[in-house]
């Protein structure tokens, strides 16, 4: 590397972070600051999400997700490991509950098998055998999906960073960006300050940010809430590790499922509506702007008007316990209404096109000085450190 490169990243959560642990390996004289408008990293999709290590069974052969979701285990696993930060490899199953799904059930099987992921088909009786309570004509065992912390897993990545050298700003959102002829002008609400290079990993904002640097990224952020619940003391008997149903393809969503955590709760969920704001965890919680935004998006009424059905089930379920409770059931048949209790929510940042079609993989923007991260939907946190790898690639050149 010629000279001492100063290099921004927007975004404190598990993709900005890994990125700059990326950077700052290959580039050791690099001066590197992140910066996070909350007062914490991880405070929203990377601290707010199920903690499960996924092994990349659901993703198209040679996509990105695909390809990164298996290095990006890999390597999470490795750092959880070398840093002493809890997970665990409890294996997962996904159950077809009717005869209608087996056929979504063996298309997964084989996308497994072509990603290079050890899965195994199961019986019914198989099936009891590792989930006692779940019931379903046949099921996938997935032994290398896990869990784990991931706002541990950010807060030791921040550490290192600073044990480094390097800034990790909170406090610190972005209100202008300006491209200068060989640098980028960063301001935000304290300062502005002079980088050689500029990365958007802004989860939830990043088309915004985009779009304020000039890029056209092709897509809108719409955001979806997902409502999870708990299982009380006496029902956390029905869930060993990790109980998911088969999902619809022409969704991006996993569908309600059973989640053992790192610190031994039961989570059920979550469900997907539109949220209230891209930061909207509860209805009280409203942000005019964005629903604004999402509303007069033409993608998004596109998207609604082709699905709103589904749309209508989601919202059911978000509205009744009971409803809730039967889509739990399908795969459970033990749980009852009273085994629930309320937990939490969390935002998921769906990019949606203009023609209203959901993006499904990640999606990068580059600009001189400039690269966005615009789409790292699940199973970003994942795959965090192998994004991180590929951002170091992309911006190679310009270090």
């Amino acid at each position: 590397m010629s000279g001492e490169k100063r290099v921004a990243l927007i975004g404190g959560g598990l993709v900005g972070l890994a990125s700059a642990y990326a950077i700052s390996k290959r580039w050791p004289g690099a001066r590197i600051e992140v910066l996070e408008k909350e007062d914490r990293v991880a405070a929203h999709q990377s601290g707010r999400n199920s903690g499960v290590i996924h092994s990349g069974i659901y993703y198209t052969p040679g996509s990105m997700k695909a390809v990164l979701c298996r290095e990006g285990r890999s390597q999470l696993v490795s750092f959880c490991r070398d840093h002493h930060v809890s997970y665990e490899t409890c294996g997962k199953v996904i159950v077809a509950v009717g005869q209608a799904e087996v056929s979504r059930l063996d298309a997964i099987f084989r996308r497994g098998q072509e990603n290079g992921i050890r899965c195994i088909m199961l019986s019914p009786g198989e099936l009891s055998e590792i989930e006692p309570y779940a019931r379903g004509v046949q099921a996938i065992h997935v032994p290398e999906a896990g869990i784990v912390d991931f706002s541990a897993v950010a807060n030791r990545l921040k550490e290192i960073l600073l044990e480094m050298g390097h800034q990790v700003s909170t406090g610190a959102p972005v209100t202008a960006l300006k491209q200068l002829e060989d640098r980028v002008l960063v301001t935000t609400e304290g300062s502005s300050r002079r980088y050689d290079l500029m990365i958007n990993c802004a989860g939830l904002h990043s088309d915004r940010i985009a779009r304020m640097a000039g890029a056209d990224p092709g897509m809108q952020i719409v955001p979806f809430r997902g409502v999870y619940y708990e299982l009380r003391e006496q029902a956390q008997k029905f869930c060993q590790n990790l109980i998911y149903p088969v999902p619809d393809p022409a969704y991006p969503f996993l569908g309600v499922h059973f989640t053992r955590t790192i610190d031994g709760r039961i989570e059920v969920g979550p469900n997907a509506i539109l949220a209230t704001g891209r930061e909207g965890y509860s209805l009280s919680q409203i942000s005019t702007r964005d629903l604004l935004e999402a509303v007069r998006f033409r993608g998004f009424r596109q998207m609604a008007r082709a699905h709103w059905r589904k749309g209508v089930v989601e919202v059911r379920r978000t509205l009744s316990k009971r409803a809730y409770v039967r889509a739990l059931r399908t795969m459970v048949p033990a749980i009852s209404v009273d085994d629930l209790i309320g937990c939490r929510s969390g935002i998921r940042a769906q990019a949606i096109r203009e023609d209203g079609s959901m993006v499904d993989d990640f999606v990068f923007v580059e600009q001189p000085n400039m690269l966005h991260v615009c789409n790292a939907p699940s199973p970003a946190a994942t795959a965090c450190l192998a994004i991180g790898e590929a951002v170091a690639d992309r911006v190679a050149d310009r270090m």
